[in-house]
């Protein structure tokens, strides 16, 4: 492994199904990471991750006391709706949307309400209000769909909503607005946020959620010590300190070749949905069929059949040229 792009040589198998990143490591990550420190092992990490909070204070612009840290964005989550929601209570959002949503719902016994986007593919804020939901869960930049919702449907959820309001922003450095400075003034929002993506360190597992300092609070007590290993800990405190021109490099690397990508796909008579994410959603005639065949020519794409308002599609991560280059190839042949 190197801080370079993952290679996308022919007769390599070729990754594009999860929305990791292709771009390489961070450097002064990767030479924390090839340089563990003893007591990595042989010690508890900190409690609450102080040292992660005070980087990801001066990253965000957010106060330490604003900030909760979790195994992952999908750990923070799960907190957040464990503290705002009671058992029985409704959570509410949009259809298509995560594919962790469902499970959050089952796992701390809630009622999942799926409210489909408009036609534009933007947020029903009067369904989603109409709902009730103790919880109401917004991904923007979406996921599958991969666009950002508009900043005016999401004003109208929180001006109205009963309960707790979370924005995932997953995919906020590869997009244009993000809503952490409204978070850290309205006491019933919450963005949540990950190192998986835009930093390239999803195998460390460390998400981060940012909102009012009571509402953090009630997520920290939730949230237990220890929920951040010392060498992740470590590791995305270096990339935080050292790595940001490396990650906003990267991430404008992602917004070309994701505009490449986008024309590529239309080139071929397909109709790719516009995209704020590091991938790109693609109506296909059958997905499971299309992936499938993808797969056999070594580039495995994400299926999702009988979205709402889709129908069946494909998700692609964008990488660099030479992967891009070769999706292509792989989905021409797949579709002809």
């Amino acid at each position: 492994m190197s801080t370079t792009p993952i290679s996308a040589g022919i007769g390599k198998p070729l990754d594009l199904s999860d929305n990791t990143s292709l771009y390489g490591v961070p450097p002064a990550a990767w030479r924390a990471l090839q340089a563990p420190a003893r007591e990595d092992a042989t010690r508890y990490p900190s409690a609450f991750a102080d040292p992660l909070r005070a980087a990801l204070a001066r990253y965000t612009g957010a106060a330490i006391d604003r900030i909760t840290t979790g195994c992952g964005s999908d750990d923070v989550l799960d907190t957040a709706i464990r503290v705002a929601a009671e058992p029985g209570s409704r959570i509410a959002f949009s259809d298509p949307t995560f594919s962790m949503l469902p499970h959050f719902a089952r796992h701390n016994r809630l009622e999942a309400v799926p409210v489909p986007l408009t036609a534009a593919f933007d947020i029903d804020a009067d369904r989603m209000l109409e709902t009730g939901a103790a919880v109401i869960y917004l991904c923007s930049p979406g996921n599958p769909t991969g666009n950002a919702a508009s900043r005016a449907a999401i004003e109208r959820v929180l001006a109205g909503a009963r309960g707790l309001v979370i924005v995932d922003e997953a995919y906020a450095e590869f997009a244009e607005e993000t809503w952490v400075d409204d978070a850290i003034r309205r006491p019933h929002l919450l963005v949540v946020r990950t190192l998986s993506k835009a930093f390239g360190l999803a195998g460390l597992r460390v998400g981060y959620g940012v909102g009012d300092a009571a509402l953090i609070a009630r997520l920290e007590e939730a949230r237990g010590p220890y929920r951040v290993g010392a060498l992740a800990e470590r590791v995305a405190v270096t990339a935080l300190s050292e790595d940001l021109a490396w990650m906003r490099d990267q991430a404008a690397c992602v917004r070309r070749d994701r505009a490449h990508l986008i024309r590529a796909l239309a080139a071929l008579g397909l109709e790719p949905l516009p995209s704020d994410a590091n991938f790109v959603l693609v109506p296909v005639p059958d997905a499971c069929a299309t992936a499938g065949r993808m797969r056999e020519a070594g580039v495995e794409v994400r299926a999702f059949p009988g979205l709402t308002r889709v129908g069946d599609a494909v998700r692609i991560t964008v990488g660099p040229a030479a992967a891009i280059e070769r999706v292509l190839a792989a989905l021409k042949e797949a579709v002809r």
